[in-house]
């Protein structure tokens, strides 16, 4: 299951630095996660610093 960036989100980009695959953006005021391409490894969800990741 993708992850999904809530509105906790402070725009970081740590999470997109992460991910393997590429599937995260900035998006509209956060970043976001392409659920086409994300692989559900978690590495995301482990380098947000703030929590805002979690299994959709």
């Amino acid at each position: 299951m993708p992850r999904k960036i809530s509105d906790a989100c402070i725009q970081c980009g740590a999470c997109a630095d992460t991910c393997p695959v590429g599937a995260i953006a900035e998006g509209d005021g956060q970043y976001v996660v392409d659920p086409d391409q994300c692989i559900d490894c978690g590495a995301c969800e482990d380098g947000c610093p703030v929590g805002a990741i979690s299994e959709e």
